[in-house]
């Protein structure tokens, strides 16, 4: 197994007499000689904790960085999208099914060298790099790799995450190069204790206030799911910890759910999205969105002091944008953007 190129030490993790425990995400699972964690990507080696998915690439595609979404970090830009196996959640509505419930296979990798995925964005022309498709904290010791390098050649590098690693591994991230995290928030606590296996929502909203203060760029997801976190009381939740922990100025992204993997329950209403977006208005957040929606007023972006139409958007395409210098044309109100808008033909 060693002889593997996708099997490597672990980074971040503490001998507990013959055990090991994980310190790369919150589960902080207490791990055997021989065995796996609960995501199946780490192994304990003798005594040492292993990745086994250190450059095993299970997804690879230059997508636009609004499909993350992303729409206030380097607006009209793409980013070389890349993923490998496996989760530490079970949400049965994932959309990303085929990947995230998948458990690596060292008898049957796909290695990429760090450097060859840097070179790949630069071939294609993308502006940046993001872990993305399953999460990226299972790509924990290679993104670190992939972001010192990338972002020595003026690549910006970003994780599409569920936000569940710990502030050790948080804070390397950023120290690698990471610049950008766009966090799913999941509903309230019910939520993570009912369907995504137990998990802290605490965690999460620590991550994304953490960030912040890190002076990460952070844009919030919470994708609705009909029956399950759609009443008005965990979306008001859900606001209220947005307002305390990421603040008024980080952008949500209220998402519509599809059926997907295990779950059947119909699609969210828009009338529930539209409900959302105004509650999060009233609340005082700037910079809220309905997502998977394309057409919907609701997609663009608009000046939080005049309402002037700043970036108007069709699905993740940019059709008009009229910031200047991060600041409306109108009425000369200070816009959150990080990163310069790029001008594509999608």
């Amino acid at each position: 197994m060693l002889n593997s190129p996708t099997v490597k030490k672990a980074l971040l993790y503490t001998k507990v007499n013959d055990s090991v425990q994980c310190n790369t995400c919150e589960r902080k699972c207490v791990i055997p000689v021989g065995s796996y964690g609960w995501c199946g990507t780490k192994i304990n080696i003798n005594g040492d904790l292993h990745t086994i998915v250190y450059g095993d690439i299970s997804g690879l595609e230059s997508r636009p960085i609004e499909i993350k979404p992303f729409y206030h970090y380097w607006p009209g830009s793409t980013s070389l999208t890349f993923s490998t196996w496996s989760c530490n959640f079970n949400c049965p509505w994932c959309q990303n099914s085929n990947l995230s419930r998948a458990k690596p296979n060292i008898k049957y990798v796909n290695y990429i060298e760090p450097y060859e995925i840097v070179n790949l964005a630069l071939k294609y022309g993308d502006e940046g790099l993001c872990v993305s498709f399953n999460e990226p904290t299972m790509l924990f010791e290679y993104s670190i790799d992939v972001f010192r390098i990338g972002s020595r050649k003026g690549l910006y590098c970003c994780y599409v995450s569920n936000g569940y690693m710990t502030l050790e591994a948080l804070r390397m991230l950023a120290e690698s190069g990471l610049t950008g995290l766009k966090i799913d928030v999941k509903g309230d606590k019910e939520v993570y204790r009912s369907y995504i296996g137990g998990c802290d929502i605490d965690v999460v909203w620590r991550n994304i206030r953490e960030a912040r203060n890190m002076g990460l760029h952070v844009e919030v997801v919470n994708l609705i799911v009909t029956g399950v976190n759609d009443d008005e009381t965990c979306i008001r939740e859900v606001v209220e910890r947005h307002v305390k922990e990421a603040g008024s100025e980080t952008p949500i992204h209220f998402t519509r759910y599809f059926p997907a993997y295990r779950f059947h329950n119909p699609p969210t209403k828009i009338e529930t999205l539209e409900k959302a977006y105004r509650i999060a208005k009233k609340a005082g957040v700037h910079y809220p969105y309905i997502g998977n929606v394309p057409g919907s007023p609701y997609e663009n972006t608009y000046c939080p002091n005049c309402n002037y139409t700043l970036i108007k958007r069709y699905g993740f395409r940019i059709v008009k944008y009229e910031v200047i210098d991060n600041k409306c044309p109108k009425c000369g109100f200070k816009i959150n953007l990080t990163g310069r808008y790029i001008r594509k033909k999608l």
